[in-house]
């Protein structure tokens, strides 16, 4: 058996969750390799997304986050029939002849864009013999996934089966795993004590770790500054940059003479970090919050991206294992008020049950014999599919698109055909509030 795990240079949670997979297959003997799905459209398309993510990230975050919801309003920018799409689909001659030549028997999409090149080659190439599956990296069910169809899709929460069903996909396909795969060394805790005494922490103090992703954007100069003065007495804040090296000078030369305040730079233990710390401020990224709650460790989270991370921030408050506030000032004096504060971190660390592996449940499922779901499940008449699927009677669908209903009384039956751009945009609002359904019926029910 040889695995591909087609990942994205998109940040390094998609890569991060690559090698957590990687890291239990290579365990039990099986072959794989990481590759970026963007390469196989051009080295060039690969690293300027790729530059062009970071800059957005590090010094524009809002921008990244309006440019997600943009994704997320208009889905029909998106389809098989856009300039992204069409782009994308350049690299699928090249995925395949890859896949070919390297033997390849499954294929792991960590990011929906790797999703979309695998849907569009098995229907280029229909006798290709593929395993394939997609992986959930945020608690959100992702614009354009309802372009993809794999065999398999794995999600976070059993909150986010409503959402995938309600873009078509087959409630037998999605599997509910324990939470985001993180690392296996997340999995290994040690004793607090301990891990303070392999930093040179004092064993008593009560420490705050800050992180802002690996390329350390957000406000996180100005919130150590607020908060290394609201500090309790026994209190230590530690900052890691990641890979932000301009924001770890400034951090290192205002904070040069604090007893209370640490700057890191690019760490490659987090997990020994994370077993020294009483909580964690951190931006709501799939990954940061992911290996957090396998450590079961406190959060307070800036919404300093929105976009998807909007939704991780919404579904660890609404569990009580997070916190959040308007502002750095009203974060800051948060996390003051938490650090010193024991009954209220371990409420909020009894709100984190003790996860399961989820990378070895992904492997494990992956692989437990399944027949490959091959072609998508032919629907005889879209219009009426998610119409359907939105509770929609052909009159309140007549109103709500300002479409005589004798037009889509016709569209309906096959006695008429509307332009192929008419039907698509159509089609893409009905995905669009069949999800807004599901959203807003997870909500209800958590509520």
């Amino acid at each position: 058996m040889k695995v591909l795990i087609l990942s994205c240079n998109t940040g390094q949670g998609h890569n991060s969750v690559s090698g957590a997979v990687a890291g239990i297959l290579e365990k039990r003997g099986v072959s794989c390799i990481i590759a970026d799905a963007l390469s196989f459209v051009s080295e060039w398309a690969s690293k300027t997304v790729c530059e062009w993510h970071v800059r957005l990230y590090r010094y524009f975050p809002k921008t990244s986050g309006l440019s997600y919801s943009i994704w997320e309003q208009h889905p029909e920018l998106f389809d098989e029939r856009s300039p992204v799409h069409q782009l994308l689909g350049l690299g699928v001659d090249k995925l395949y002849k890859y896949i070919s030549s390297g033997g390849y028997e499954a294929v792991i999409c960590p990011h929906v864009i790797s999703g979309l090149m695998v849907t569009d080659l098995m229907k280029q190439y229909p006798d290709a013999k593929l395993r394939t599956c997609f992986i959930a990296t945020d608690y959100t069910c992702s614009p354009m996934c309802d372009e993809s169809s794999l065999d398999l899709y794995f999600i976070p929460t059993a909150s986010l089966i409503p959402e995938f069903e309600a873009i078509g996909i087959d409630k037998e396909k999605i599997v509910v795993t324990d939470g985001i795969p993180v690392r296996a060394d997340f999995y290994h805790k040690k004793e607090k004590s301990a891990a303070r005494a392999e930093l040179g922490l004092p064993e008593n103090c009560r420490h705050a770790l800050m992180m802002f992703g690996s390329m350390g954007c957000g406000p996180m100069q100005k919130l150590a500054g607020l908060i290394s003065r609201n500090l309790p007495e026994n209190g230590i804040l530690t900052v890691v940059c990641g890979t932000n090296e301009a924001v770890y000078r400034r951090m290192s030369k205002e904070f040069s003479g604090a007893e209370n305040v640490i700057i890191k730079g690019f760490v490659k233990d987090i997990s020994t970090l994370m077993d020294s710390a009483d909580l964690f401020i951190t931006k709501p990224g799939g990954l940061s919050t992911a290996e957090a709650a396998v450590k079961r460790l406190p959060m307070v989270l800036d919404n300093a991206v929105s976009g998807c991370e909007q939704y991780n921030l919404e579904y660890f408050c609404s569990t009580g294992a997070a916190m959040t506030a308007e502002g750095a000032e009203k974060i800051a004096k948060l996390c003051c008020e938490i650090l010193s504060d024991d009954l209220r971190l371990e409420a909020m660390r009894k709100n984190l049950p003790e996860r399961k592996n989820a990378a070895e449940q992904i492997v494990e499922r992956m692989f437990a014999g399944y027949e490959s779901a091959g072609a998508p499940k032919k629907i005889d008449n879209e219009f009426v599919y998610w119409r359907e699927r939105c509770g929609l009677s052909q009159s309140e669908l007549s109103r709500i698109m300002g479409i005589p209903r004798r037009t889509l009384r016709g569209w309906e039956t096959g006695e008429s055909e509307p332009p192929e751009y008419i039907k698509r945009l159509i089609i893409s609002e009905l995905k669009r509030i069949s999800r807004r359904i599901a959203r807003t019926k997870g909500i209800s029910e958590s509520e």
